[in-house]
């Protein structure tokens, strides 16, 4: 928890120095208000005095109370400002931490994870800033001076004082000693409740289409019985805390009056007066004493789970990504859209085995590089390599002659027009999908190139159809519209950049055959001087490519044309009779 008070901005440091100075302040008025106490009972106590005296110094304590109060407002504001302002600045540091981040930490971390730690966890934290911080400051001082002010007034009271104290300290350590580990599991259950909740509607068209609902229901059962008796038992286990608060303040109060009424008793006739103020003045002082002992419980309460969720949020804060910037951000002059990838291996963070060895090639500016291969071969593992979702850990990958790592990410991405394997709409509407991307963050995009772009993609059919046209709107992930139609807007948004290079990771396998070539002949004439990747299954849609290159098991086992592969490469050769007829195999040739 104090590792992320660094985060505190000058301006919050300040206000809390305010808050600070006015908790001071409320505690010498509280402390000070016993000793008014004091001197109105001696007037009571004392033959002859003077009403106007009392009543004087009644009207000194509401004085101080109600500064008291208005230093406790002072605070109680200073601290929800801060606690309020501070949350918002470690949402905006995750978001902004995690929006660098890459697959690597993205598995590393959990989307459901990620969730409660920008959420949950952050309110746990702005609840401490707001209520326990400043207990954490009001109780030690107000202890301290409280046990200053009694000191001298009776060794059996303050005897009595000090063992409450001692009792008060072990329940509050015994009850931590259980509480801290359950606190710590309590987060990681609410990223499981989340992540099963999360999946469940995720997947809802599954578990419908496969009647699972009870076996959903049970998962989710599961993980909300383990989050509830975890958190039953540390609220069972903190709810102790209060009661046996109240049974020490009560106990020593006892005690107190206990031994002030055997000293009374015990005294001289001119003593007992004095012996019964000190016995009210200590009574008071020592509430005071329990008092900030109660307000440390209160800090125990709240503590250890901000504690545990500052560790999660400093976490990902803390993370630094695997792929980090570069220097450059531009290639070397001449050399728009050429890709080369030399002696390039790669294996993902989290795996021992070699997902690509020794993969050489090259592709100039306006061509079509081709990848196919059977399941698990590296295609989509070979072409992020380029926008740099992973680096590569042997060889090199270029891009306009420079290696992709010397690239700033923003100069290499803005390079690229990528279409992912699974397409991904945005909330808003066509138009703004299309243009998704743009430098002006979509909001002025040029219609002109959101219909060109949508043309090339072949979506204007269904666009047409809409009520609203560009303006339709789209659902998150796109859900409103169907897989080819989500596709075809997919590549409308890459296209639509006019970027250097375009990569399609398997982004024409939800059109059908038309489609598919009428995309691709588009593409031929309006994305002539773009390089394109095309990563696919069907041999149809790259046979035409420039180059085609056969990944098996990870390694380049064939790269040429169509009709050189048929006739030199028996992967590919493979693949194409699965496929085509042997009058479109050789319609191919």
């Amino acid at each position: 928890m104090l590792r992320i008070v660094r985060y505190l901005s000058k301006a919050e440091i300040g206000q809390m120095l305010v808050a600070l100075v006015s908790i001071v302040g409320q505690i010498w008025l509280d402390l000070t208000l016993p000793d008014y106490m004091a001197d109105i009972t001696q007037l009571v106590e004392t033959p002859g005095s003077k009403m106007h005296d009392i009543w004087v110094a009644g009207g000194k304590m509401l004085l101080v109370s109600l500064g008291s109060a208005a230093c406790a407002v002072v605070t109680g504001y200073i601290a929800a400002r801060v606690g309020a302002s501070f949350s918002q600045r470690l949402r905006s540091l995750e978001f902004k931490k995690v929006e660098s981040f890459g697959p690597a930490e993205m598995s590393r971390f959990s989307t459901a994870s990620l969730i409660t730690r920008s959420t949950n966890d952050i309110t746990q934290i702005q609840m401490f800033i707001t209520m326990g911080l400043m207990m954490i400051v009001k109780a030690p001082i107000m202890a301290v001076w409280a046990v200053c002010k009694i000191a001298g007034k009776g060794f059996e009271w303050t005897f009595a004082t000090g063992v409450a104290v001692v009792v008060l300290l072990a329940v509050i350590a015994v009850i931590m000693h259980f509480v801290m580990p359950k606190f710590k599991a309590m987060q990681r259950l609410t990223d499981n409740i989340n992540l099963v909740a999360r999946e469940n509607l995720t997947g809802l068209r599954v578990v419908r289409a496969y009647n699972a609902e009870g076996y959903q229901e049970a998962k989710f059962t599961k993980a909300n019985k383990e989050l509830t008796d975890t958190q039953l038992f540390t609220n069972r286990s903190m709810a102790i805390m209060m009661p046996l608060m109240n049974t020490v303040m009560n106990g020593l109060m006892l005690a107190v009056y206990w031994i002030g009424a055997y000293l009374i008793d015990a005294a001289d006739l001119t003593d007992k007066l004095t012996t019964f103020s000190n016995m009210v003045v200590f009574s008071s002082y020592s509430v005071q004493v329990i008092m900030s002992f109660l307000l440390l419980s209160m800090v125990f309460v709240l503590w250890p789970r901000a504690d545990v969720s500052a560790q999660r949020v400093l976490e990902v804060i803390d993370t630094e990504p695997l792929v980090t910037d570069g220097t450059h951000t531009e290639g070397k002059p001449g050399r728009s859209g050429e890709i080369e990838f030399r002696n390039v291996s790669f294996t993902y963070p989290d795996s021992r085995e070699a997902m690509l060895e020794g993969i050489s090639f090259s592709a100039k500016k306006g061509q079509t590089v081709a990848f196919i291969g059977s399941t698990g071969s590296g295609k989509s593992s070979l072409i992020n390599l380029v926008p740099r979702f992973y680096d590569a850990t042997q060889g090199e990958v270029l891009v306009d002659g420079v290696d992709v790592r010397d690239y700033t990410l923003k100069a290499l991405r803005d390079k690229i027009g990528y279409v992912p394997q699974q397409s991904f709409l945005f909330k808003g509407t066509i138009a703004s999908n299309v243009s998704y991307g743009d430098k002006s963050g979509g909001a002025d995009a040029d219609m002109a190139d959101v219909r060109q772009a949508c043309e090339v993609a072949q979506a204007t059919e269904f666009i047409a159809k809409k009520d609203n046209a560009y303006e339709s709107s789209i659902a998150q992930g796109g859900s409103n519209v169907s897989g080819g139609q989500k596709q075809r807007l997919s590549i409308a948004r890459a296209v639509y950049r006019h970027p250097e290079i375009l990569i399609f990771d398997d982004s024409f396998s939800a059109l059908d055959f038309k489609t598919d070539r009428a995309v691709r002949d588009a593409l031929e004439r309006e994305a002539k001087d773009s390089t394109k990747l095309i990563v696919a299954q069907r041999i149809g849609t790259i046979m035409n490519a420039d180059r085609i290159i056969v990944l098996d098991d990870g390694k380049v086992v064939g790269q040429g044309t169509h009709k050189e592969l048929m006739d030199n490469c028996e992967v590919y050769r493979q693949i194409a009779q699965s496929q085509l007829s042997e009058n479109e195999l050789k319609g191919g040739r």
